[in-house]
């Protein structure tokens, strides 16, 4: 990883993965719009930690553990699955904002970190890069590079979604603005998260 041959692509690839639209930047800036920056913050960590967390674990050995049961594979695609849909739901169906009121966030730090082992682009980041980009000599420290890489990386490219959802809060109290803003989320969320599922699926 320390070749700029590996390292640059990497990073691109990284940057694209996690500042594009996805079950994380949708959660994030819907949490953004709703209780506001700083309280957010836990759970753009919480993202920043399970990505890390996730990429190492498969770069040192769960994806064999896959080849091996396939139906474990297939059984998380679809708990996370069915998960996502009950959080588009949940999305979907909330009321306007009440700046007065004292919501809470989706998730916090645990919850962030524990959403990337139900989240199927997620799988699709980890295993693409842990396939593509991470040498095979000296393979341990390759791995705890491009983990800690990827979660730093992350926290910016997820933390714009926070602050774009800050910056729609007062247009959200409007009750009618609001329920187009949560139907667009939970699509968005659904969108982003089926095509990734199905390269799980069929891939």
């Amino acid at each position: 990883m320390t070749d700029l041959a590996v390292l640059l692509p990497f990073l691109l690839f990284g940057f694209t993965m996690t500042a594009t639209p996805g079950p994380n930047n949708a959660l994030v800036l819907a949490s953004g719009a709703q209780v506001g920056l700083r309280r957010t913050l836990p759970l753009i960590f919480g993202i920043a930690v399970g990505v890390g967390l996730q990429l190492a674990v498969l770069g040192l050995g769960l994806g064999v553990v896959f080849s091996a049961l396939p139906g474990l594979h297939l059984l998380l695609s679809a708990l996370g699955l069915a998960y996502l849909l009950l959080l588009a739901w949940r999305i979907a169906t909330a009321g306007p904002l009440r700046l007065d009121a004292e919501g809470a966030a989706p998730m916090g730090l645990l919850g962030g970190a524990a959403f990337q082992w139900v989240n199927p682009k997620a799988w699709t980041v980890s295993i693409s890069a842990a396939a593509a980009y991470i040498p095979v000599e000296n393979h341990g420290w390759n791995v705890a590079l491009a983990a800690s890489l990827l979660a730093v990386l992350s926290l910016p490219c997820v933390g714009v979604w926070a602050l774009a959802g800050h910056a729609l809060r007062r247009w959200l109290t409007d009750a009618r603005r609001a329920r187009y803003f949560n139907l667009a989320m939970a699509t968005t969320l659904l969108a982003a998260t089926l095509p990734a599922l199905y390269q799980l699926l069929v891939g």
